[in-house]
């Protein structure tokens, strides 16, 4: 399994082997492609006891969803835990799968982009959803358009798809 460089990315994105929507192509770095932060977010219900944690559990129970109109921001409070969505689909082929990484100058701040989980299969097609967790002292505007975190391409050997539960990812 290896790692693509920016060239590879591209190659592999003209060969239709990954697919990014919308794709800009400035967002390109040496190894990784930045992913934009959306206006989505799911906010944790305070005060819910216990939470059972089992293969059936699901996040969306214990959760509210909502959207912010544009310009608007979201404020995590420290040691607050929410999940955002990028805006970007990422469809991969089943010669490729990723890792979703946050980004040093955010991470710089106390921000966690993305706790865990952060593998993605080959075959996915969807937004990647984040687990942003905020580490510092201090409040943390998130603004959505913003280059909000980053995926690294790998390629795999052989070929694989997923077919799990969040095959069809939605926040």
């Amino acid at each position: 399994m290896s790692v693509l460089s920016r060239d590879e990315i591209v190659k592999a994105i003209e060969a239709g082997d990954i697919k990014i929507t919308p794709y800009d192509e400035k967002a390109i770095g040496s190894a990784s492609i930045d992913l934009t932060l959306g206006n989505e977010f799911r906010v944790f219900k305070k005060n819910q006891g216990t939470i059972d944690v089992t293969e059936a559990t699901n996040y969306q129970d214990f959760s509210e969803k909502f959207v912010l109109a544009p310009g608007e921001t979201f404020e995590l409070e420290p040691g607050q835990m929410c999940l955002g969505i990028t805006e970007e689909t990422i469809d991969l082929s089943s010669k490729y799968c990723g890792l979703l990484e946050g980004r040093s100058r955010f991470a710089r701040l106390g921000l966690f982009v993305h706790i865990s989980a952060g593998f993605m299969n080959p075959g996915i097609k969807n937004r990647q959803v984040l687990e942003i967790f905020n580490a510092s002292s201090n409040k943390l505007k998130l603004h959505p358009g913003t280059k909000f975190c980053q995926f690294v391409f790998m390629e795999l050997k052989g070929n694989a798809v997923y077919h799990g539960r969040f095959a069809n990812n939605t926040l």
